[in-house]
């Protein structure tokens, strides 16, 4: 199937402004405030998207929006913020790029959504290429970076479960940027009561903020759920690829990391179990709507892939 190339050029805007928000993060952000480094990312990206909406949450969504962005922005963050600075740049961007499988395995006893074989045996081979890069290195992998990496992929897993159950038929511009202000909102309070004033920034900091806020999290979402409108759901997950790719390559071209032989052996072993993760020859219903307008309601099983 043939994908428009002005639409996967948008679509890939987003994987490689995530992976290279691991290299921003760890180089240029302060390292002991990741609650002010979460809602620094997360609020100015949901006004700025609010604004663009110009919808707020009505009936349910104002809970809904509170739990998914408690989910999917607050605690995410803060746990990519971490991992990001205890981890290098190329194996935290590496074990999240299992993230997709994580979801994929979270969904079945959460919605029925039972794995194909093929899945599975993508989800070892990956879990392999993982356990390569991580254990056989030159430098020691930081514990506490590696579990709050972990976390950070079953939290948005589950977060992304629900947005699955919730989202149709509501606008996903509108429903992200309720999503990214209720999570920073969250996160506010809790920076002022447990790392008291915020971070002082400097014109690096300051433009590093603004990367991680406006580029990596603003216009990436807005890139990837257009692609998602008008690619097959497959297709954009084979762009998410870019994401680990992007990671490694900063890390070792512009960070100065050194990859042992097996790391990268074990970066190609989790891509390919990302790409085996995928169904081969499966049509994947696109939607050529414009952003902003609504989905209608699918129907019993045909809920549309969504990472963030």
């Amino acid at each position: 199937m043939e994908a428009n190339v002005r639409w996967v050029a948008l679509t890939a805007v987003a994987p490689i402004a995530w992976g290279a928000n691991y290299y921003v993060t760890h180089q240029y952000l302060p390292a002991d405030q990741p609650l002010y480094g979460a809602a620094l990312r997360a609020l100015p990206a949901g006004l700025v998207l609010l604004a663009l909406s110009r919808k707020r949450p009505h009936g349910v969504w104002w809970g809904r929006s509170a739990l998914l962005g408690l989910l999917n922005t607050s605690v995410f963050f803060v746990l990519v913020y971490a991992a990001s600075q205890l981890l290098l740049t190329s194996v935290a961007s590496t074990v999240m790029a299992l993230s997709p499988l994580t979801m994929m395995l979270i969904a079945w006893p959460l919605v029925a959504e039972r794995p194909s074989g093929r899945r599975l045996f993508g989800a070892a081979v990956g879990l392999g290429g993982v356990c390569l890069m991580l254990l056989t290195g030159a430098e020691e992998v930081s514990l506490p970076g590696l579990l709050a990496s972990a976390a950070a992929m079953l939290v948005s897993a589950f977060g992304h479960v629900l947005t699955k159950r919730w989202g149709a038929g509501v606008d996903v511009l509108a429903s992200t940027a309720w999503q990214l202000t209720a999570g920073g909102l969250l996160l506010l309070p809790a920076a002022v009561v447990m790392e008291g004033p915020p971070p002082a920034l400097t014109a690096t900091s300051t433009l590093a903020f603004g990367y991680v806020s406006l580029i990596a999290t603003a216009l990436a979402f807005v890139a990837w759920f257009t692609g998602l409108r008008h690619l097959p759901a497959g297709t954009v997950g084979l762009i998410g690829l870019l994401n680990p790719v992007t990671g490694a390559l900063l890390g070792t071209a512009v960070g100065g990391e050194v990859l042992a032989a097996q790391q990268w052996c074990g970066l190609a072993l989790a891509l390919a179990g990302v790409v085996l993760g995928h169904p081969a020859g499966t049509r994947d219903r696109t939607d050529k709507r414009p952003l902003g307008q609504a989905a209608p309601v699918p129907a019993s099983g045909q809920d549309d892939a969504v990472r963030c």
